[in-house]
């Protein structure tokens, strides 16, 4: 199967062509983003008339990007001894697309999933994650991202984020997918969460800061530099400044099929990181890689998450008709949907589906859903005739609660869609992470065109590349900040001891 996706439908607006201020408000008016005020730091922000040598500072690590792998790697790094940390995020609010996290994060053999007696492996996990990767990804990084992932769900718990609530995304065969207790967003959890060890471990970050170049001497990463030309030096540095979903430059350069697709990313998603270590000596790798999700409302570029088809809602066209078992992986979910009529579908659920889903509210509260007592008055309302959405709805529940074959072969969390009210998200596929970035190793080091480590240079999350391979599995890039923004930490601590 080939994995270009058709041309999509045109988008009203893409984050780039938005006044920025105006996007973060809509955001936080979803309460997808926390605001953060910019922290002063000594050396951060030099004055008129200072020096060069006087703007410097010495660092043991600085961390460029405060998304969840970013935050992960500094608290890590403070945990191995490191004192003098440094963490620079360009955008005023920190967390990055982890804000944007909505259906959990993807982990194997967890004492949550035992405890719920799912029986689970690391084994299953790596192979869901090679075949939804198309065989692309990196065999090395897949058995680490798996391998390790119940110890980062552990060591989340120990930092006061429980993530004990597990259910099934896209591409996974086994519910391995773990979420807040109450079914909430697993973003607007995790970047508190974080945020809040951040202060107890007496860590700042300085917001507002865009760091331009990775300063190197000698084939090693010394430090960093902004526009202005002051320099801030470290022993080591981690960029884990997330993909480019939001630079329509570079999505055109590497896909431009892609280009007139709404984004979900967050406005700081400029593909930074990997510029800038290209430019010290980095490899990239597989930066054509680019996935769009099949259910993003295409005014505002929110994700209606792929929990909410996870716990039972079905995708119907503007006929009324299904058109594909909606749990097969993004990509081919997405060309689907793109063949339907108009090139666009509704996400239907229920109440149940409602309650179980707590982003489910904020969709309603922001005018994402339509709501409706029966399924005949959904469909008058969406414009679809009854007799076919009643229809469609009924052969589903037959499969889904009296044993019937059900009409797409979906096997996994069918849920009768019965109880009263019922809702339906407008949606179409969206730009939604890049699964190409910078090339890394198991200690998250960053390599040259020869596969050989940058001194003192790591990277971690959406920035680096090779993992996901043609297609990242639902639930897998909160696994991959968490386990690899440790893995980084970890690694710089102990280039920074010697």
């Amino acid at each position: 199967m080939s994995n270009t996706v058709p041309a999509g439908p045109e988008k009203p607006f893409s984050p780039s062509e938005m006044d920025r201020r105006g996007f973060l408000k809509a955001l936080a008016a979803l309460g997808i983003i926390t605001v953060v005020p910019a922290t002063a730091l000594a050396g951060c922000a030099p004055k008129d008339g200072q020096s060069q040598a006087a703007q410097s500072e010495s660092f043991d690590l600085i961390v460029v990007g405060a998304g969840g792998a970013g935050l992960a790697a500094a608290i890590t790094a403070r945990e191995n001894g490191v004192e003098k940390i440094l963490i620079l995020e360009s955008e005023p609010v920190n967390g990055g697309n982890t804000n944007f996290s909505s259906s959990g994060m993807n982990a194997s053999e967890t004492k949550f999933q035992k405890a719920q007696s799912i029986d689970d492996t690391n084994e299953l996990f790596i192979d869901d994650t090679y075949k939804g990767g198309k065989q692309l990804g990196e065999m090395p990084l897949i058995e680490h991202l798996c391998n390790n992932s119940a110890e980062a769900i552990e060591w989340l718990e120990g930092i006061g984020i429980k993530l004990d609530n597990i259910t099934l995304t896209a591409g996974s065969t086994i519910k391995r997918c773990h979420r807040p207790t109450d079914g909430s967003a697993v973003g607007k959890t995790l970047v508190p969460g974080l945020v809040s060890e951040l202060t107890k471990q007496s860590l700042k970050v300085k917001n507002g800061y865009q760091v331009t170049d990775i300063v190197m001497e000698g084939g090693k990463a010394v430090g960093v530099k902004d526009a202005g030309g002051t320099v801030y030096h470290a022993t080591a540095i981690v960029i884990s400044t997330g993909g480019f979903g939001a630079n329509y430059d570079m999505i055109t350069k590497y896909r431009p099929d892609l280009k007139d697709y709404v984004s979900t990313n967050a406005a700081g998603t400029q593909g930074d990181g990997m510029r800038m270590a290209q430019a010290a000596g980095a490899e990239l790798v597989d930066m054509d890689q680019i996935q769009i999700h099949p259910t993003v409302d295409q005014g505002t570029g929110s994700l209606i998450a792929e929990g909410i088809r996870g716990g039972g809602a079905i995708l119907v066209n503007v006929e009324g008709n299904r058109f594909i078992d909606e749990l097969k992986t993004r990509d081919v979910v997405s060309a689907a949907e793109l063949e339907q009529p108009q090139s666009f579908a509704y996400v239907v659920y229920d109440q149940e589906v409602f309650d179980k889903n707590k982003d489910a509210a904020s969709y309603e509260k922001a005018g994402l859903s339509i709501k409706a007592d029966t399924i005949e008055a959904l469909a008058e309302k969406l414009g679809i005739d009854p007799v076919a959405l009643v229809a469609t709805v009924n052969a589903y529940n037959a499969a889904a609660s009296e044993g019937a074959a059900d009409p797409f072969e979906r096997t996994q969390s069918l849920k009768a869609l019965t109880i009263a009210p019922f809702y339906a998200c407008k949606v179409a596929p969206g730009i939604h992470h890049c699964m190409g970035g910078i090339k890394i190793n198991t200690k998250n080091e960053v390599l040259d065109s020869a596969g050989k480590p940058l001194a003192g240079l790591y990277a971690a999350g959406e920035t680096t590349g090779g993992i996901h391979g043609a297609n990242r599995l639902g639930g897998n890039a909160v696994c991959d900040i968490m386990v690899n923004g440790r893995q980084a930490g970890r690694s710089a601590a102990a280039y920074i001891k010697g």
